[in-house]
């Protein structure tokens, strides 16, 4: 891998300009898809925003029972939802309700390219090197440090240096700054790998990409008939349910270019398959909730 920087030095990681979106990015890679705070996310991320950033919590509840999650866990989730920031009570004409908080809009505007807009690497893209040397004091953020970059695509070279497009930069940055570790952290802009063995071998060995095919394959095989649905009452919740279970995977997925690859990779046909869904059901999906949280 050939390292590179303007004047052929490294640099310091640039920390993020806007410390609540630092904070926002440790919070959404934690809820587990299909669960009810997961789904509550979904919901606050594609339709709450839509009707902009509020919602009663009468017509909240309605809503996420149409997924399938009895009212105490919708409270359970708007709970814990409040403690970490995304949610804080808001009345509006005498209604109780929920507001989407600042650094929650920032979190779903910045998750909008990734899960909307899946992107793949192609050759000649430029790659980012991370390396780092986090004292055992440190043990805890190291730990969480390690975690994150891999919830987001990271690959691991060894422990101390890892890879990935040189487009996360930002979104690493922002979580290296968010665990306070800029101090212990260096990054380099690379292009041309040079590894022993082929390139699909090595991108074998920084990612998981058997559990990664997986989870596309299961994706695909679970979703593949929503493109038959006809029925406009139970386009909400299907398309809901996939896409709960779809933003983890461009997270997960760096989008390797196509020589890095195994010849029989699975991505490709969920990538497709989630497009279709998003083109055919996401605004429909959405007047069904501006009908419902709107009626008399």
């Amino acid at each position: 891998m050939t390292a590179q920087h303007p004047n052929h030095r490294s640099t310091r990681l640039e920390r993020t300009p806007d410390p609540q979106l630092a904070g926002a990015v440790l919070d959404d890679i934690d809820a587990r898809p299909g669960s009810a705070t997961s789904l509550a996310r979904t919901v606050l991320g594609a339709y709450v925003r839509d009707l902009g950033g509020w919602i009663a919590i009468a017509d909240f509840t309605e809503l996420l029972a149409l997924l399938g999650i009895p009212p105490p866990s919708t409270r359970t989730a708007i709970t814990r939802l409040k403690s970490k920031g995304v949610l804080h009570a808001e009345s509006r004409s005498g209604r109780a309700g929920y507001a989407l908080t600042e650094p929650a809009l920032a979190m779903f505007a910045r998750g909008d390219p990734r899960i909307f807009g899946f992107r793949q690497m192609v050759p000649g893209d430029a790659w980012r090197l991370l390396s780092f040397g986090i004292p055992e004091s440190e043990r805890a953020a190291r730990h969480q440090l390690r975690r994150r970059l891999t919830a987001i695509g990271c690959g691991t070279v060894s422990a101390g240096l890892w890879i990935y497009p040189e487009h996360l930069a930002a979104e690493v940055a922002a979580i290296v700054t968010a665990l306070e570790l800029d101090a212990y952290v260096t990054s380099f802009r690379a292009t041309d790998p040079v590894v022993p063995g082929s390139l699909r071998q090595a991108a074998a060995q920084w990612w998981d990409l058997d559990d990664l095919a997986t989870r596309h394959r299961t994706f695909y095989q679970r979703h593949r008939d929503i493109l038959n649905e006809t029925t406009d009452r139970n386009t909400f919740a299907r398309f809901t349910l996939m896409l709960d279970e779809w933003r983890i995977l461009p997270y997960i997925d760096p989008g390797l270019p196509n020589e890095m690859l195994p010849a029989d990779w699975p991505g490709p046909a969920s990538v497709h398959l989630f497009a279709e869904a998003r083109q055919r059901y996401l605004e429909p999906s959405r007047h069904r909730v501006r009908t419902l949280v709107e009626k008399p």
